[in-house]
């Protein structure tokens, strides 16, 4: 068997942490033959009692006590100066040192992002990280990205995060070659803003190595037309927002519709349990939890704060997906290829 993967958790992230993310451990470890460990960064206190619980999950978990947590609702900028020693901040140090392949946490999104930052550094050839997300779609999941962390981009941005989420989608979602939108507001040349249009005529001359198919629209992210598609942080996250809520408010109304009345409830018991059951799991918002950010000198996911251990242990399952694949490596020559085109563009206008 090969060596097992090890996974760094922040345990105290989260609504209902450590509860759930302990909880969700155990759930993503049922039936699951690859080796992984787990470093749990938290308060040993609260953890060690909730590791006895489940029988033998102890046996693959260490325990690193940290004294502190990042608040919620702790600012970005504050976080990064208080959070040393805190379970999060201790999380992504154990990638950075080289303990763990990944970082996961449901904390808070804007302090763990700006730790992860000051801790691995950005990959050369890109500014900004983005969080990326798999999407619901006919043909199994989509990406998009950014679904959050950057709610202003500049062309050069959207390119890079076209580089990074093509790679990412190979790496978690097995496709030889991720086909790429820029999602818009029309499929036209002339639609939308001056920063969607610039974006798009740089992802044309930089020749990357990309199936790029040009302008998509809202729509077509569930349709899966492109297997990534491309937006800033502002856009993508009410669309992610608005999808998850459209899930739950059709979740509900099939739930009332299924149990409104004696007739209902029979008609429900003479069709097939394991088809509704199935349409359930693809309607639910936990089956797809954890946004990747992507970008950095190193590999973080971030589960939903409100998660529960359903969805937590998405998380890590994606998590895992990420340790086992290339995606560090494979982003390289794309980003060598932009970063050049880049530099070159600065020096036409220096030289103009």
């Amino acid at each position: 068997m090969s060596s097992a993967l090890v996974l760094s958790i922040d345990a105290m992230g989260g609504d209902d942490a450590p509860e759930i993310v302990v909880d969700g451990v155990a759930h993503f470890l049922k039936g699951r033959k690859r080796a992984v460990r787990f470093l749990l960064h938290g308060d040993e206190s609260q953890i060690a009692p909730l590791l006895a619980r489940h029988e033998g999950l102890a046996e693959v978990c260490d325990i690193r006590h940290s004294d502190s947590e990042v608040d919620m609702s702790a600012k970005p900028s504050e976080a990064v100066r208080r959070a040393r020693g805190s379970s999060m901040w201790n999380a992504v140090r154990s990638v950075k040192d080289g303990e763990a392949q990944v970082a996961i946490s449901a904390g808070n999104t804007g302090a763990l992002m700006a730790i992860s930052k000051v801790i691995l550094r950005m990959k050369k050839g890109v500014h900004r990280p983005a969080i990326a997300a798999s999407w619901p779609a006919p043909q199994g999941f989509s990406t998009v990205l950014d679904v959050g962390a950057n709610v202003d981009c500049s062309p050069s941005q959207l390119v890079e995060f076209a580089v990074l989420g093509e790679a990412f989608h190979r790496a978690v979602h097995g496709e030889k070659a991720p086909t790429v939108g820029l999602l818009n507001v029309g499929q036209e040349e002339l639609k939308g803003g001056q920063t969607i249009r610039d974006a798009d005529a740089l992802i044309r001359e930089a020749e990357l190595d990309l199936d790029y198919r040009g302008f998509i629209e809202g729509d077509d992210i569930s349709a899966g037309t492109t297997n990534v598609v491309v937006t800033d942080g502002f856009t993508g996250n009410v669309a992610l927002k608005t999808a998850e809520g459209t899930a739950r408010l059709v979740g509900g109304w099939l739930r009332e519709a299924l149990t409104s009345s004696l007739i209902a409830k029979i008609a429900t018991g003479l069709l097939s349990l394991g088809a509704l059951n199935q349409l359930r799991a693809k309607m639910d918002p936990r089956n797809v939890n954890g946004g990747v950010f992507l970008g950095l000198n190193g590999v973080v996911v971030k589960s939903h704060g409100g998660t529960d251990a359903l969805g937590f242990a998405t998380s890590l399952r994606i998590a895992l997906e990420m340790a086992d694949s290339r995606f560090l490596s494979e982003i390289e020559r794309n980003l060598e290829r932009l970063s050049a085109l880049q530099a070159d563009t600065v020096s036409e206008g220096e030289t103009a």
